[in-house]
């Protein structure tokens, strides 16, 4: 008996044609046409995501804030009401459990955003660490659905679907607001997302989703709007060179290795002015301090084949010095690109590697990340 969930929105994606794959234990749209062509409605146009496979974990009470302070590596009382903020669940040897967004709601409020296949971990370890807080841990995975509309026309086509469209208009980059759909449904407005575009993520009851599913693909058809799957989405995210759990980030690897010690917080201190032992504190100081043993670098290729992960960086001597963590090629830059983790003696921009693609040595460059970065006004 397969265990495989399904998103409130799986009969809509089946109806659309979509190829299904199973992806963190759901059932998820792989794809609905073809992977460029969502690909390049998402830079061009906009993108309708179904990522209602995302868990999602409410802590409340009046500890809250310090019980997060705790278990993770950011700082949760630093985020004002309405604003969002990346972190990481650490291990106590400081690897990552999972990266998520952490969401203030109120001022004892929380909203943690977890990575599908982490959701059970994150929520096991939340309820661990919280202990001693005053402090109450939900999980409304299965009740909460959550649809993202992603490109430079997500405002124009989120904002029909709203009753305050000036309200979500002046949402700036990590922040929410709770706003009400023109069908009468409350949701929470987010402008996050996993593009390198300009975008919305909206939690709505899972009831009410494949309502606003409809809403949002009539709002978006005059702007171009196309349902993208999570090919698309991938392709999407490593040209932001925004990191994959499972390729980038994984319970082998420290936020310092992955070239995001930033999210980590040293100085956080408590009510009394005294720093919090966070879990895995002791750990990433050490880490932080250290010489790196290896870093994530993107690649772009000098010819048409692309890489995949786990193949091996070479240099032009053959000699090992790497490994492709995720890699694809490019609709926006027209040529293969990469990440992958390497020496640090090659990891320098402009140099000259190779990608062992089954037995034959395909030239890249070391190039800086990210790969593409969306103009602003």
């Amino acid at each position: 008996m397969s265990n495989i969930k399904s998103t409130p929105l799986e009969a809509e994606h089946r109806a659309a044609g979509a190829t299904l794959t199973e992806f963190g234990g759901w059932n998820m749209p792989l794809r609905y046409t073809s992977d460029l062509a969502e690909h390049r409605a998402v830079r061009e146009a906009a993108g309708l995501f179904d990522l209602s496979h995302m868990g999602e974990i409410h802590l409340e009470g009046t500890g809250a804030a310090a019980a997060l302070d705790h278990a993770l590596v950011g700082s949760a009382s630093g985020i004002a009401v309405g604003r969002a903020r990346y972190s990481m669940l650490c291990a106590a040897d400081g690897t990552v459990l999972d990266d998520l967004i952490v969401y203030r709601l109120a001022d004892h409020h929380f909203l943690v955003v977890a990575n599908a296949g982490n959701t059970a971990v994150v929520l096991r370890e939340l309820a661990e660490r919280v202990r001693n807080h005053a402090a109450l841990v939900t999980d409304r995975t299965a009740t909460t659905a959550l649809v993202a509309i992603q490109g430079p026309r997500a405002e124009q086509i989120t904002a029909a679907l709203v009753t305050e469209p000036d309200t979500l208009r002046a949402l700036r980059y990590y922040a929410a607001a709770p706003l009400m759909l023109t069908t009468g449904v409350g949701v929470l407005v987010a402008r996050t997302g996993y593009t390198g575009e300009d975008g919305f993520e909206v939690f709505v009851p899972a009831e009410h989703a494949r309502t606003l599913w409809h809403s949002a693909l009539a709002a978006g058809e005059p702007h171009g709007l196309v349902r993208a799957g999570l090919a698309a989405r991938d392709s999407l995210r490593l040209e932001a060179g925004m990191p994959l759990y499972g390729h980038e980030l994984d319970a082998t690897t420290t936020p310092f290795d992955a070239g995001l010690g930033r999210v980590v917080r040293f100085d956080k201190t408590d009510e009394r002015g005294a720093p919090i032992d966070f879990v895995g504190r002791a750990a990433l100081a050490a880490r932080r301090d250290a010489a790196p043993e290896r870093v994530l670098v993107g690649l772009r290729a000098q010819g048409r084949r692309s890489a995949r992960a786990g193949y091996d960086v070479v240099t032009d001597g053959g000699a090992r010095v790497g490994t492709v963590t995720s890699a694809a090629p490019s609709p926006t830059l027209g040529c293969p690109i990469a990440l992958a983790y390497v020496l640090p003696d090659v990891a320098a921009e402009g140099t000259a590697l190779a990608v062992d693609v089954r037995g034959r040595a395909e030239p890249f460059t070391v190039v800086p990340l990210p790969f593409y970065r969306r103009a602003t006004a």
